[in-house]
């Protein structure tokens, strides 16, 4: 089993930024995405931002123009950048990967609070 550890995450006011980051403790070459999901209290878990293996990227349309995904395969890590961020952006935010050989790997995320 591949573990995912999430970090970078705290109390921001409205305006500011953060660096999130999913560590994996194996190689990230055989991943074929990988996703950032946040989820608040009471609301459903929404996707969030999208990177494949050839770094194609999607995003949610709330935060585009503000987050960016990435990834680095030296580090087996995938990044999501924050940037302008708002309260409503307070979330508890994990990261999935996806394996070529069909299975998911979940962290078990780190919250993100920002004030007004």
């Amino acid at each position: 089993q591949v573990l995912l550890v999430e970090s970078g995450g705290g109390l921001v006011q409205a305006g500011g930024s953060l660096r999130l980051s999913c560590a994996a403790s194996g190689s990230i070459a055989s991943v074929i995405a990988m996703y950032w999901y946040r989820q608040a209290p009471g609301k459903q878990r929404e996707l969030v931002a999208k990177i494949t293996s050839g770094s194609i990227t999607n995003y949610a349309d709330f935060v585009k123009g503000r987050f960016t995904i990435s990834k680095d395969n030296a580090k087996n890590t995938v990044y999501l950048q924050m940037n302008s961020l708002k309260p409503e952006d307070t979330a508890n935010y994990s990261c999935n990967l996806r394996w070529r050989w069909g299975t998911d790997s979940w962290g078990q995320g780190t919250q993100v609070t920002v004030s007004s």
